[in-house]
C-alpha cells in the first residue's frame, strides 16, 4: 500500500491540498478548492472538501495517509482585522509589589492601522488563591473570555502561572501564560504576547478542533499537524496552546517547500501569488529568522524574516496623460478584472481603455480594458512575460500571448504608445521592485552573489523571477510544481521546537540542559527521538541561549530517492558550487555525508552532499579535519586551538560543524571551548570509536 503525506495550504482565496508520495518524496496529487471563510466550520469546511475531492478526483484508493499538515493564514488575518476575544491579563505580583504590576500593564495596542487592541487588568499575590480567584472574578465579570497569566520570574517558576491558569479554565475561559509563549526573560514583552497569544486563543482552538474532526471523518488516522512561523509543524495540542507560533506559517510553508522540495541551501526565495510576493533568505541551509512586531511592539516571538511587496503576477497597471506611471499594488482581481493573458484573444476585439479606482482608498488611474460584452480585463506583468516570450515552456502561468499581445496594443494605442515597449516598460517596473528586496536581503545576511541561485515558487513566479533575477544578475530556477510548493512545503515540513533563555555567561552544562529541552520539547510535538537534531546559537550582547530541535514525524517514513554513483555525486558538487568537475575533489566523508571542495581564484568552497545528491551544507574556505568518535573530543581541542582567531576585542571561535554518520551538529554558535565539547561528547555518545568524523570548522574575525 502507498504511504502518502498530505499537504494543506488555507490561502486567502483558495485552499490547496497534495499529496505526496513518503517514499519518493514526489508530488503525487493536488487539488484546490475555494477557502470556506464564511461557512459554520470556517476553512475546516474548505479542508474537508479539498480532502475528499483530492481522493475523488485521483487513484488513491489503495493509499494510506502517514502525515497530514496545514498553513493558514488565520491567525495573522486575526489580529490584522481584530477577530480577537475580550483578553484580559491577570498579573501574578510577588515582594515587589508595584515593579512587575507596571511592567505587567500596557497600553492599547494598534495591531494594523485602525484595528484597537485593549485588555482588562486585573493583579492578585501569587502565593493567594482567594486573591487570584477574586481578580478572576473582576476579569470576568467584565465580558473577559480568555485570560493571559503572567508572573515575574515565570520562566524559572511555571507553576504559579500554571496554577492560574488552570484556575482560569475551571472557570470557563480559555487561558495561556506568559511561560507558554517564551522562555525569555522581559516581562513586559513576555506579557504583551502572551495577551496576544489568549486573543486569539478562542478562534484558533475552534477551528483546530473542527479541523480534527473533518480529518477524523475522512477516516485518516495520522495526527493533523499545523504548519509554525518558523518553518516547522507542531501538532493540534501545541497549537491549541500556543496559536501564536502560527503567525506567518503561510509564507513559511513557501520557504520549507524551497528547502525541502527543492534543496535550496543559499538562496533567495520568492513566492509570486496574484496580489503579492514573499521574498525570503535562506543561508546555509536555513530559513533567516527575526523577532516578530504586532502594531509595531515587540514580541517573544521569532519569525521568518519575510519581505512581502505589494507586486504580483496580478498587479494593474496605473497611467496618466505621459504614459504608465507605476503597476500595482492593486491586483486585477480586486477590480473584478481577468488577465488578458487568460481571456480569449476574440473578446479584446473593440475594447476601450478606463481608468478606474479599485477600492475607495486608491487613486483613479488604474488602466483596466472594458470589451464590447462588458468583460473588465486588465494587463499585468503575467500578461507581459506571456507577450514577450520570457516565461518557460509548460509553466503555471504561460497563458495565450497573442491575447496579452492584442491588449498591449490597444492600451499602447490609448497612450500613443509601442506595444513591445509598454510590455517591457511595465515587467521592468514590476521587476524592480523584487530586485531591491533581493539586494537588501542580500545585505542583510551577507549572501554570496556567485553562489546565490533565485527560486521561484507560487503561480506567478515564471511572471516576475526571471525578469527580477535577471536583472540582479542572479542565477533562477523556477521551483518544480510552483504553483503548489507551499503545500507541498507543508507535506514534506519538519517538526521543529525552539527554547531559548537568557543566561549570563553560560556554561557547558547550561548549554547541555537546553539542548535536553529542546531535545524533549520535539520529541513531545511528534518528532521520531532517533531523527532529532538540535542547533545551538548564542547572542553574547543579549545573553540569549536558543537551541532550535527539528526533526521529522514519529510516523513519517524515509526518503527512497535514488542514491547516486560517486561520480554522480562529484558532478551534483559541482553544480552545486559552480565548478569545473576537474577541479572538484571528495576531502571527506562518514560513509552516509561526503565533504567536496573546489579552488576558485580568490577562495576554496565546500560542500557537504548526502548520498541522494542534496547539499547539505556550504562552507568557504574551512578546515576539514577528519578523525574517529574514538579520538574526536582531542582532536576538537586541538582544532579549536588552531583555528581560534585572536585580536583587539579578544579571541573568536571558529564555526563548527561535527559531521557523523548522516548529521551534522551545528555548534556555530558557541562562544568557548568548553562548551563546543561538552555538546561534542553528547552529540557522539553511544557511536562506535572507530566511527568516522569530520570537522569543519571556519575562522570568524575576533
Amino acid at each position: 500500500m502507498r504511504k502518502l503525506r498530505l499537504g494543506i495550504d488555507v490561502g486567502g482565496t483558495f485552499t490547496d491540498v497534495v499529496a505526496i508520495d513518503a517514499q519518493t518524496r514526489t508530488l503525487t496529487a493536488s487539488v484546490k478548492v475555494p477557502t470556506t471563510h464564511d461557512a459554520p466550520e470556517g476553512v475546516a469546511a474548505g479542508i474537508a472538501q479539498g480532502i475528499r475531492a483530492l481522493f475523488e478526483r485521483s487513484d488513491l484508493s489503495d493509499a494510506r495517509v502517514v502525515f497530514i499538515a496545514h498553513s493558514t493564514t488565520q491567525a495573522t488575518n486575526a489580529l490584522l482585522e481584530g477577530d480577537v476575544a475580550t483578553t484580559g491579563v491577570l498579573g501574578l505580583t510577588g515582594m515587589l509589589g508595584a515593579i512587575p504590576r507596571a511592567q505587567m500593564r500596557f497600553p492599547q495596542l494598534e495591531l494594523a492601522p485602525g484595528v484597537p487592541f485593549a485588555c482588562r487588568f486585573a493583579f492578585a499575590r501569587e502565593n493567594d488563591p482567594a486573591a487570584i480567584a477574586g481578580a478572576l472574578e473582576t476579569l470576568l465579570n467584565a465580558g473577559v473570555n480568555s485570560v493571559a497569566v503572567s508572573a515575574p520570574f515565570g520562566v524559572d517558576r511555571p507553576d504559579k502561572e500554571d496554577d492560574a491558569a488552570d484556575a482560569a479554565r475551571s472557570r470557563g475561559a480559555l487561558a495561556t501564560s506568559g511561560h507558554d509563549v517564551s522562555s525569555m526573560y522581559g516581562l513586559r514583552a513576555r506579557t504583551r504576547t502572551a495577551a496576544l497569544n489568549a486573543a486569539i486563543l478562542p478562534k484558533m482552538v475552534s477551528t483546530a478542533q473542527m479541523t480534527q474532526s473533518s480529518v477524523q471523518a475522512a477516516a485518516i488516522q495520522a495526527p493533523l499537524m499545523i504548519m509554525r512561523s518558523d518553518g516547522g509543524v507542531m501538532d493540534v495540542r501545541e497549537m491549541e496552546r500556543r496559536p501564536i507560533l502560527t503567525l506567518l506559517s503561510g509564507p513559511a510553508a513557501g520557504v520549507a517547500g524551497a528547502l525541502l522540495h527543492e534543496n535550496v541551501t543559499d538562496g533567495i526565495f520568492i513566492e509570486v501569488g496574484g496580489t503579492s510576493s514573499d521574498c525570503s533568505a535562506i543561508r546555509a541551509g536555513m530559513p533567516q529568522m527575526r523577532p516578530a512586531r504586532v502594531g509595531g511592539h515587540r514580541t517573544m516571538l521569532r519569525t521568518l524574516d519575510v519581505r512581502t511587496l505589494a507586486i504580483a503576477g496580478g498587479s494593474m497597471p496605473r497611467i496618466a496623460a505621459g504614459g504608465l506611471i507605476d503597476v500595482g499594488p492593486r491586483s486585477a482581481h480586486i477590480a473584478g478584472c481577468s488577465y488578458a493573458a487568460f481571456t480569449d484573444r476574440d473578446e479584446l476585439r473593440g475594447a476601450n481603455v478606463q481608468t478606474v479606482q479599485p477600492t475607495p482608498h486608491d487613486p483613479a488611474d488604474y488602466a483596466i480594458l472594458v470589451c464590447p460584452n462588458g468583460r473588465r480585463v486588465s494587463v499585468t506583468p503575467t500578461c507581459a512575460a506571456n507577450m514577450l516570450g520570457t516565461i518557460p515552456e509548460g509553466a503555471f502561468a504561460q497563458g495565450d500571448a497573442v491575447a496579452a499581445r492584442r491588449a498591449f496594443e490597444v492600451l499602447a494605442t490609448h497612450l500613443n504608445a509601442d506595444a513591445d515597449v509598454l510590455a517591457k516598460q511595465l515587467l521592468d517596473m514590476a521587476a524592480r521592485k523584487v530586485v531591491d528586496a533581493i539586494d537588501e536581503l542580500v545585505a542583510d545576511y551577507a549572501l554570496d552573489r556567485e553562489t546565490l541561485v533565485v527560486v521561484g515558487g507560487g503561480g506567478g513566479a515564471a511572471a516576475i523571477v526571471p525578469a527580477a533575477a535577471t536583472a540582479s544578475g542572479l542565477e533562477f530556477r523556477i521551483a518544480r510544481n510552483a504553483e503548489v510548493i507551499s503545500p507541498v512545503g507543508v507535506a514534506l515540513a519538519l517538526v521543529r521546537e525552539s527554547v531559548e533563555r537568557t543566561i549570563v555567561n553560560p556554561t557547558p552544562d547550561d548549554i547541555l540542559r537546553l539542548r535536553r529541552q529542546a531535545q524533549d520539547a520535539v520529541i513531545a510535538a511528534g518528532a521520531a527521538p532517533e531523527n532529532v537534531q538540535v542547533a545551538i546559537e548564542i547572542d553574547s550582547q543579549r545573553n540569549i541561549v536558543r537551541a532550535i530541535a527539528s526533526g521529522a514525524a514519529e510516523i513519517s517514513e524515509t526518503s527512497a530517492q535514488t542514491e547516486q554513483t560517486p561520480e554522480q555525486l562529484l558532478a551534483s558538487a559541482a553544480r552545486l558550487m559552480r565548478c569545473d568537475p576537474a577541479a572538484v575533489r571528495e576531502t571527506a566523508g562518514t560513509g552516509l555525508l561526503t565533504v567536496f571542495e573546489c579552488e576558485k581564484e580568490k577562495r576554496r568552497d565546500l560542500r557537504v552532499l548526502d548520498r541522494t545528491g542534496v547539499g547539505r551544507l556550504s562552507l568557504r574556505d574551512a578546515a576539514v579535519r577528519s578523525t574517529t568518535a574514538g579520538n574526536a573530543l582531542a582532536d576538537l581541542a586541538d582544532t579549536i586551538e588552531k583555528e581560534t582567531s585572536f585580536g583587539d576585542v579578544g579571541r573568536a571561535l571558529p564555526e563548527i560543524y561535527v559531521v557523523h554518520g548522516a548529521r551534522i551538529a551545528d555548534f556555530s554558535g558557541l562562544a568557548s571551548a568548553d562548551q563546543a565539547q561538552a555538546l561534542a561528547q553528547e552529540e557522539l555518545s553511544g557511536r562506535d570509536p572507530a566511527d568516522p568524523v569530520v570537522f569543519l570548522t571556519s575562522r570568524r574575525m575576533a
